[in-house]
């Protein structure tokens, strides 16, 4: 299938690792054009050398319609680092058709544990931030009238895990924001989706396989094992399935798909 992006410009926010890293590289694959952004200026540089490497020549020595990359380092939970990543992205690659939502996930606690600060906290990673990314390309999708944002969240939107109560709390509302947006951009061009994972083998679930073995006094291999048997595809997902997932959300044969959450869980959530 012809996804119909190469050339486009895309803002992959936290891409120099786990999932994000997993959609900058399928998108990059269809000849998009990506901007790797994370805190970690060096990281950075190697995912654009090596996206450069795999896509930026053919054996005919054509490059891929339109492709490049770049390196972007910000801090994308400052007002200033956000405006700074989109100014950079569009200075060096045109601008902004496909926006990646993207963020570190919050620290586990239980909900009855729960602080005033915690409940800010969830807000200022998973909500502040994306509305701000969205505020800044969604006049340039809509006066053009093609683009996808796309939302890195979690199975917690639908089936809240636990001890994550935090991450819960932000992604919740940051979904009821978006399926709100979804609605009112439709008309022009611009779809809005969520993608959700369950358990992908990336560094943040090793973390938290680890935190479970500690609290419960085992290993983090037990911990693994327990899990694969609640997923019906007894296994983790690898982060090139999710990155499938998002990118097709971003192509243009995905134009009459809005609104609505992509669950890649392997069967985890046992709801359709």
């Amino acid at each position: 299938m012809d996804l119909g992006i190469a050339g486009k410009t895309a803002l992959v926010a936290a891409s120099t690792g786990g999932l994000g890293l997993a959609t900058a590289r399928a998108l990059a694959a269809e000849g998009v054009r990506v901007a790797i952004v994370g805190r970690r200026r060096d990281r950075a540089k190697e995912i654009v050398a090596e996206l450069h490497s795999a896509y930026g020549h053919t054996v005919a020595g054509a490059g891929v319609a339109g492709f490049d990359a770049v390196a972007i380092e910000a801090d994308l939970t400052t007002p200033e680092g956000i405006e700074s990543a989109v100014e950079q992205t569009v200075a060096d690659l045109g601008p902004i058709d496909i926006l990646v939502l993207n963020g570190p996930g919050p620290k586990p606690g239980a909900a009855a544990a729960l602080s005033s600060e915690d409940i800010a906290s969830a807000f200022d990673l998973l909500v502040k931030p994306q509305h701000a990314l969205v505020s800044h390309v969604l006049p340039g999708m809509r006066e053009r009238r093609w683009g996808r944002i796309v939302a890195i969240g979690s199975s917690g939107v639908v089936a809240p895990l636990p001890n994550l109560a935090v991450s819960n709390t932000g992604r919740a509302a940051l979904a009821g924001y978006l399926k709100t947006l979804a609605a009112e951009v439709a008309l022009d061009g611009v779809t809005v989706n969520m993608v959700l994972p369950g358990r992908i083998a990336t560094d943040r679930v090793a973390e938290l396989d680890q935190a479970a073995a500690k609290r419960r006094g085992t290993t983090a291999h037990e911990i693994q094992l327990e899990s694969r048997k609640t997923i019906p595809a007894r296994r983790y997902g690898e982060p090139e399935e999710f990155g499938a997932a998002a990118t097709f959300l971003c192509s243009a044969p995905a134009s009459y798909i809005t609104g609505v959450s992509l669950r890649c869980d392997g069967g985890l959530v046992r709801s359709l």
